[in-house]
């Protein structure tokens, strides 16, 4: 019995002068012709030889999306090749726009189906719609270039120093789903360019506009690609996490800066949490142009820090973003998995079982393991207390309501008035780190983050005591020309206001 045969070949990207000798003599050979679109200059060509063909038009309008119209095609070709017994030539021939291994998915799926359907599947090149881009464009693909699919646009893939062609652009939604990616990376006045089919006598439209306006221009069809010239404008590099990577690789290299080249994890390590209670204040102040320059100075630390261990060979920052990234995946199985979480809380147990199958994964005895494990020695003494509560609470040890943590709070600060008439300076000092520790207690009773509350009084304090020295201000005194009956009264007017 005869081995099933399937052709697939390219119309080229437009004109009919560009369909090669061979595929023409194919297309004159077949017995049954399937086209994927009838929607192509090419075949013009065909009808006028009188050559018969099935088009797949009807199928995008029978199913909900393209991945299920080009597995409707590739289903039904590899049906029709087993239909049929291969002679000396083939005797079904599949044409797509173009070239059949650039920007076409059907012969993608035919390539996985047709070895294990036992049909044999041969492909044959036509003109792209690149041969045509690099021509009309005028671009050297030697200075490199992107091939991106409209549908498919993430900002990530943008590199303004390549030349970036997107194709299957094929109406003005799809356009404006191209322009709101290109806008992550791309200033909005930026010159693009838009093909409308290129190399198609009296058809070709070459049209230059700013980013701003992609979607508004008319004439989008199956024929259609935008074009993003290359950049070295040190704006757009600057956006790129790349470009960042680099800066620093450079401050650290035996040509770069004295100061950052000397520098150590201990001898910045003070700088790291400095940045990061100043994005705090940014975050409390509700700045945005705050956030944006202290959230990049913590970025900076982190750089810095994986600087370092890249050139001891330990790891890089690409390591560090990787491991991040597997982690998130990992202990969101709710959301990249199979299980489910429908809320904020069933979403906490599926993160803490994943923490300990990752312990598991890694060696860790976890029946060794402390309950009060996992929290950073030089974390803040507020912060630690919260957070040792929190991981004791979760297996049972702590009160069920509220009164008897506030009877704590009352036995401890009788205990500090004691140890205050009667004890030495370090057994009041233990006594107050007790009546502290219970007031965390009472905070997480009331779910108030006891660091947060405690900032949000500071910041209270300050803005009552600047009203005070605004007074004396006005009033032309000095601190040592009041008294504190005084400034209690200001302090007071300040607390109403």
């Amino acid at each position: 019995m005869a081995t099933p045969h399937l052709t697939v070949v390219g119309l080229g990207s437009g004109d009919p002068d560009q369909l090669t000798l061979g595929v023409w003599r194919r297309l004159q050979a077949a017995e049954r012709v399937f086209v994927r679109t009838a929607q192509h200059p090419a075949l013009s060509l065909l009808n006028e030889n009188g050559i018969a063909y099935t088009s797949f038009d009807a199928l995008y309008e029978q199913h909900d999306s393209f991945p299920d119209v080009y597995k409707a095609i590739a289903d039904t070709l590899v049906a029709e090749a087993k239909s049929m017994t291969a002679g000396e030539s083939p005797v079904v021939v599949y044409a797509v726009p173009g070239h059949p291994m650039v920007a076409e998915r059907t012969v993608q799926l035919l390539r996985e189906q047709c070895p294990e359907a036992g049909i044999s599947l041969q492909i044959i090149g036509g003109e792209s719609f690149l041969d045509q881009a690099f021509v009309s464009l005028g671009i050297d693909p030697i200075e490199g270039f992107a091939l991106l699919d409209a549908a498919e646009l993430q900002p990530s893939l943008l590199q303004p120093q390549l030349h970036t062609l997107i194709g299957q652009v094929y109406d003005t939604y799809t356009a404006s789903d191209v322009k709101l990616a290109l806008m992550e990376r791309y200033p909005d006045d930026y010159e693009v360019v838009v093909g409308h089919a290129l190399g198609v006598e009296s058809e070709q439209q070459i049209l230059r506009v700013p980013l701003y306006e992609l979607d508004r221009t008319p004439g989008y069809g199956n024929l259609s690609l935008i074009w993003v010239p290359r950049s070295d404008d040190a704006a757009l590099r600057n956006r790129s996490f790349e470009r960042l990577h680099e800066i620093v690789s450079i401050l650290r290299s035996p040509e770069g800066c004295p100061w950052d080249r000397e520098q150590t994890h201990q001898s910045i390590r003070k700088n790291f949490i400095e940045e990061l209670y100043e994005a705090l204040e940014a975050i409390d102040n509700d700045d945005p142009d705050g956030m944006q320059e202290e959230f990049g100075d913590v970025i900076l630390q982190v750089m810095l820090h994986s600087q370092m261990e890249e050139e001891t060979g330990a790891f890089s920052v690409y390591d560090v973003i990787q491991s991040l990234n597997e982690k998130l995946i990992f202990r969101h199985p709710h959301v990249f998995g199979e299980l489910g979480a429908s809320n904020s809380q069933e979403a906490l147990v599926n993160w803490e079982q994943m923490k300990a199958e990752e312990k598991r994964m890694k060696g860790t005895d976890v029946s060794r393991t402390s309950v009060l494990d996992g929290i950073p020695p030089d974390l803040p003494a507020l912060m630690k207390a919260y957070k040792l509560q929190k991981k004791a609470a979760k297996v049972g040890f702590d009160w069920d309501e509220l009164d008897p943590v506030l009877n704590k709070i009352e036995e401890e600060l009788a205990e500090l008035r004691e140890a205050i008439a009667s004890q030495s300076e370090e057994e009041q000092a233990s006594e107050l780190g007790d009546l502290l520790f219970a007031v965390v207690n009472a905070s997480r009773f009331i779910h108030a983050d006891p660091e947060e509350a405690l900032s949000r009084t500071n910041k209270k304090f300050r803005n009552r005591f600047a009203y005070i020295e605004e007074q004396l201000r006005i009033s032309g005194k000095q601190f040592d020309q009041t008294d504190l009956t005084e400034m209690d009264r200001w302090w007071e007017e300040a607390k109403r206001q």
